[in-house]
């Protein structure tokens, strides 16, 4: 399954192959708060990141509102800031918050959807009645000052993700645009802060992990320099959809594709409305605080073989795979990482190579550090969404709403 998802991917990427080269990883600098200027003059900021981009030192950005604390408050008096609002997860977040009585502040971009398919009015047709603001998260200053007027914000959700996994997109999502959250986030007096995140991350080989990773260390750093600010750091297993895109191939006859005896991965996969619900729990739950939350979905883990039999039990039909071996994608990635050597804007493909090869090899469940296997004893369980009803929707229905668009590996 990995060969057909990466499929786009190098499609996609080999039209960078002329593009300028770019360093791999971010040098390190320092974004600071800005600690308040008499006139005519500058005072210091206080360090919050580093790792990111080189550039000429930025100008420092506003100070931290004071914390607002809201966990004594009802929901309807909390409001909550969600950037990645029209994402695949972050608009079912929205739309449970707004269930709870959350007033919530929903960050968007202008177009949205699969390809930039919907428009403004779309947008706020899909986020209402939350208030929706227009910005770009890659710019910090334009963010804050998009969002001034919107404040106090008690608490923050960022569901920001790279759109496909590459080196620089990573860093400037997974790390810089959620970093800007953050800023923003406590500039406006947020006094919490979910991340979503992946629990992929426990063995980072992948440059989206590291640029996640990165982040994850400085949302906890911020929590111990200030006592009044708590985070929840959310891990999720596999999506319903990254699981889907051979329904329709095996239901018009076509065999199941997985790599190797099909048992070398698996997950606990968890549905889009069950994931929001957990993440809607850490906003006040002092229980999630200050935490990392790996979580999957009910039921045990499943590999490609048990996920291509449970298919064809639910058409009716014989089972009939496709067992590729895993030593093609190790083929793929030394051309790949050989071409980009030569031409620097195949680094991307070279990138999507590996990210195909490990979600067809690693597990996305917790990986026990006593073992150093993965474990689904130990990976948590929430909701009641399965995989199998998750099947048996997209037989009747489509895959309509689960595009897997361009990020077609996560």
């Amino acid at each position: 399954m990995a060969a057909l998802l990466l499929s786009s991917h190098l499609a996609a990427a080999s039209s960078y192959s002329s593009a300028p080269s770019a360093s791999a990883r971010p040098a390190p600098r320092f974004v600071y708060f800005r600690a308040g200027a008499p006139k005519g003059g500058r005072r210091g900021g206080r360090l919050l990141a580093s790792s990111v981009t080189p550039s000429p030192p930025p100008p420092p950005s506003p100070a931290p509102a004071a914390a607002q604390p809201f966990r004594s408050l009802a929901p309807s008096e909390t409001t909550v800031l969600v950037t990645g609002a029209t994402g695949y997860i972050g608009r079912f977040v929205v739309r449970e918050l707004l269930r709870r009585g959350h007033p919530v502040v929903a960050v968007a971009r202008s177009r949205s959807g699969i390809r930039g398919g919907n428009g403004p009015e779309q947008v706020f047709k899909d986020l209402s009645p939350a208030r929706v603001v227009f910005s770009d998260v890659t710019d910090a200053d334009a963010l804050l000052a998009d969002l001034s007027s919107h404040g106090p914000i008690h608490a923050a959700v960022c569901c920001l993700a790279s759109r496909g996994g590459g080196v620089q997109d990573s860093w400037r999502i997974d790390y810089r645009a959620t970093l800007h959250t953050l800023q923003a986030a406590r500039s406006l007096g947020a006094s919490h802060f979910v991340l979503l995140s992946a629990v992929c991350v426990q063995k980072p080989l992948l440059e989206f992990q590291r640029a996640k990773l990165k982040f994850e260390d400085e949302l906890a750093a911020e929590a111990a320099r200030d006592p009044a600010f708590t985070y929840s750091i959310v891990r999720p297993t596999a999506f319903f959809k990254s699981l889907g895109g051979q329904v329709e191939t095996v239901k018009n006859g076509q065999p199941y594709v997985m790599f190797g005896d099909g048992k070398l991965c698996a997950c606990k996969p968890i549905s889009e409305e069950d994931l929001a619900a957990f993440i809607a729990d850490c906003v006040f739950d002092e229980d999630k605080a200050n935490k990392v939350l790996p979580i999957g979905g009910p039921g045990k883990a499943l590999t490609p073989l048990e996920q291509g039999e449970m298919l064809f039990r639910l058409l009716g039909r014989e089972p009939k795979f496709i067992k590729a071996p895993i030593q093609i994608m190790d083929a793929v990635i030394w051309v790949l990482d050989g071409l980009a050597k030569v031409f620097p804007g195949l680094e991307d493909a070279a990138e999507f190579g590996k990210i195909g090869r490990y979600y067809a090899s690693e597990s996305m469940l917790v990986l026990d550090p006593e073992t150093g296997e993965y474990s689904d004893e130990k990976t948590p369980s929430y909701g009641k969404d399965t995989l199998e009803q998750f099947f048996e929707r997209v037989i009747r229905e489509g895959m309509a709403g689960q595009e897997l668009g361009e990020q077609t590996i996560f």
